[in-house]
């Protein structure tokens, strides 16, 4: 069973990281930042529709600096959204803005809403943490999935990640007859082979998404991580791997009950040859990313020692050996498996 002990410490963006932000498009000077969300003057307990407690409050702000504070979160929704187009502000409000206060970065959520027809939409204001930002490149890189985000300084503007979170599947959708076990089991096994190639870790079942979407005949699944502060940060290699979660069984026992050996190899090659093709396309990036990466520190010396260790007993190379940080620790772990036959 994979196990987190320790509250991870927040990276700073160092000169190298910020460089490669600017290249790619990912730096940008916004008008609000996190130190000023954190002038809020009173707070709430937020509830969700079943009265429990969310562990979200929802902030306020004095009369005086709300206005500001509300234009200033309308105009960071049209620079992530719109290409800073200011002209679909018109008819958007800052509904609610909610501060989650167990988060590593004790990140703010932003709720807008079209005060036309009550469609709402969020986002996020964070401190900016080195190795979520790695994190989320990796994301847009090696997944199918893809998440925008700006950069300024110490504060990070994140995109929503929509779906179903992944307790709330196994408690409400996992036991109804109008779900495809199979294909769930699928990608769960293709979700599971994806952290362990880039080395995301802490995938519990609260730090994941599940996106439903109607295909002509069936739902289709994707599972799509939403916590990206433990890259390449743990020393154990099986913190990168979901299926290694106690609360996970779930899915993970319905896989063992529907796929043979041969099925699960299946799924575990056809993802390690979609990473490998989303490289190859993503080269220059991919590239640019380790290079900054290798010169950054992204964990502690023993953690970067366990798992070098750990990796390189389970490749049966010593190609780890010559590691000497996270990033190197990465690099080669993606050399190994990608070519890794099973």
């Amino acid at each position: 069973m994979a196990l987190i002990k320790k509250k991870k410490a927040i990276f700073p963006v160092i000169p190298p990281l910020e460089e490669f932000l600017e290249k790619y498009a990912r730096r940008s000077t916004i008008p609000i930042h996190y130190a000023d969300l954190m002038r809020y003057d009173n707070a709430i307990p937020l509830y969700d529709a079943n009265d429990e407690d969310t562990l979200w409050k929802t902030v306020f702000y004095s009369q005086s600096e709300m206005e500001t504070i509300h234009e200033s979160l309308k105009n960071i929704y049209a620079m992530l959204y719109a290409n800073g187009d200011l002209s679909i502000l018109s008819h958007l409000a800052i509904d609610r803005v909610d501060l989650c206060e167990y988060g590593n970065t004790l990140p703010f959520r932003v709720r807008v809403i079209n005060q036309i027809n009550d469609n709402f939409d969020y986002f996020y204001i964070k401190q900016a943490d080195a190795s979520r930002i790695y994190g989320l490149e990796l994301e847009n890189i090696l997944s199918p999935n893809n998440v925008d985000y700006l950069v300024h300084g110490q504060t990070l503007i994140e995109q929503h990640i929509a779906g179903v979170p992944g307790y709330r599947f196994m408690e409400e959708y996992l036991g109804t007859n109008d779900i495809n076990r199979i294909r769930i089991a699928k990608e769960f096994v293709k979700f599971n082979e994806r952290c362990f190639v880039r080395l995301l870790g802490d995938m519990h079942n609260s730090n994941y998404v599940i996106d439903i979407t109607p295909d002509f005949e069936e739902n289709h699944y994707r599972f799509r991580a939403i916590d990206f502060d433990q890259q390449c940060y743990e020393g154990r290699r099986s913190v990168y791997m979901p299926n290694y979660f106690k609360n996970n069984n779930p899915i993970i026992q319905m896989g063992i009950e529907l796929m043979t050996p041969a099925t699960l190899k299946q799924y575990q090659t056809e993802e390690r040859a979609n990473i490998n093709r989303r490289a190859r396309v993503s080269k220059e990036v991919l590239a640019d990313l380790l290079w900054v990466m290798k010169r950054d520190r992204l964990a502690p010396p023993e953690n970067v020692e366990t798992l070098k260790t750990e990796l390189g007993r389970f490749y049966k190379t010593k190609a780890f050996d010559r590691c000497q940080n996270m990033g190197e620790v990465l690099q080669t772990s993606l050399n190994e498996l990608l070519n890794y036959p099973r």
